[in-house]
């Protein structure tokens, strides 16, 4: 038998026990080691989540990793048995978007596990064999379940194309920051800077290699336009008109934070005198996971220090009430099926 956390409707779920789910063509079924809660499961427990990206009842859990159990019809066996993540946009493959190798912007519509189809709070995940990506043998599958994140985090570092010896600003020491700021050391830059709030992660980001962390009120008295790259992680509501503000002229800035309605708008006059590059991330496409995926097996991400928490599945309610909750000692919080 197989147990999975239900969200029926916003704020109210259920552990349930079916079948083991058999793969169709073309999928395989994984046994899940670890799944990552994090602000967009809470979003979809409360019913924040936008219309038409999420799809009640549904399973969440779109961070995880887990060893492949069986392969269905059209999947090479040879698969069963290896540690692996997947990407989680149920992408079409064919669509202009796709072919441009763009798969988080696939046009056939949104579908995403953990969303709109079964995700990973379960014990066991049926995913397209297309989308994975296996691991090595022996991988800390506890570490291996922020890969998602990471790969955002790939996708916001390939956009800013760091170069050795530049000015680096990472915005936000979440998981999405201390992430950066891991991959962000290995193109050496010249200055490393977290702008962080709480002084619990500012000393979390030095420890994962930050050369230099700040509070936002010093970052605004001392560090505008200082910057040749700045990658906003936090998604609060003045920090993409902030991070602007902080890059030199003629410098870059990648969003990857997800803003709410009501976030401080950049300002247009700013952006044309100081002929900044502005780009923002939606999900990572199957290059940023590929990215992503290499950097892990090199040792240059080490997820696994960002995890504070474990829970059992049965004890899915306490642990997404400590998503959000505004504790710093709260880093990445895992369920264990």
């Amino acid at each position: 038998m197989s147990r999975s956390v239900e969200v029926l409707a916003p704020g109210e779920h259920r552990l349930v026990t079916r079948e083991v789910p058999e793969p169709g063509p073309g999928e395989v079924r994984v046994r899940v080691a670890a799944a990552g809660i994090c602000l967009s499961d809470r979003e979809l427990y409360e019913g924040h989540r936008a219309p038409g990206y999420v799809r009640y009842p549904v399973v969440p859990g779109h961070e995880w990793a887990g060893t492949v159990e069986a392969a269905g019809p059209g999947v090479d066996p040879a698969l069963v048995g290896r540690p692996c993540v997947a990407e989680g946009f149920r992408s079409c493959g064919v669509c202009e978007r796709c072919r441009h190798g763009e798969t988080s912007l696939c046009t056939a519509g949104y579908a995403e596990t953990g969303f709109t189809e079964p995700g990973a709070f379960a014990d066991h995940l049926l995913v397209p064999a297309r989308l994975l990506h296996p691991l090595p043998e022996g991988t800390d599958l506890r570490a291996a379940a922020l890969l998602e994140p990471a790969a955002v985090v790939a996708a916001a570092v390939r956009a800013g194309r760091p170069r050795p010896g530049m000015r680096v600003a990472v915005v936000g020491a979440g998981t999405l920051g201390l992430l950066a700021v891991q991959l962000l050391a290995a193109s050496s830059p010249a200055e490393l800077t977290v702008v962080e709030p709480r002084s619990a992660r500012r000393e979390q980001a030095l420890r994962h290699g930050a050369s230099g962390v700040m509070e936002p009120k010093e970052a605004e008295r001392d560090a505008y336009g200082r910057f040749d790259l700045v990658v906003e992680t936090a998604g609060a509501p003045a920090t993409a008109a902030g991070s602007c503000l902080l890059a030199r002229r003629g410098g870059r800035v990648v969003l990857t934070g997800m803003f709410a309605a009501g976030a401080v708008g950049i300002d247009p006059v700013h952006l044309s005198v100081s002929q900044l590059e502005v780009r923002s991330v939606f999900g990572a496409s199957s290059a940023d996971w590929a990215e992503a995926v290499r950097a892990f097996g090199l040792g240059l991400l080490d997820p696994g220090p960002l995890v504070s928490h474990e829970f059992p599945l049965e004890r899915f309610g306490e642990a997404l009430a400590l998503v959000g909750g505004g504790d710093p000692q709260t880093g990445k919080v895992l369920l264990l099926p």
